[in-house]
């Protein structure tokens, strides 16, 4: 899941499927989890080809990142978090 590839889409997720794997992972008791540990808290079985689009498509709109550890939820739509950040300066 690395930005700027192209992704050949075989398992198109449907919204339901999207939106269930978001709240998953946005309600998930750890801040970190596994791709194995989001399969267990899904209440539906996903295909693990259409799980994996739907985490790079959540990757890509900065939704979650994915690190050596695991996936994290970063989403934060706070309109005063984007106004401070929209007037932070660069370091």
């Amino acid at each position: 899941m690395t930005k700027g590839v192209q992704i050949t889409i075989q398992h198109s997720p449907t919204l339901n499927t999207v939106l269930m794997v978001e709240n998953a992972i946005r309600n998930a008791k750890y801040s970190v989890v596994t791709v194995a540990q989001i399969k267990r808290m899904l209440p539906k079985q996903v295909n693990h080809n259409t799980l994996m689009t739907v985490l790079a498509y959540l990757e890509e709109s900065n939704k979650i990142a994915v690190t050596l550890k695991g996936i994290t939820w970063i989403h934060n739509p706070n309109p005063n978090l984007r106004k401070a950040i929209a007037k932070g300066m660069e370091i």
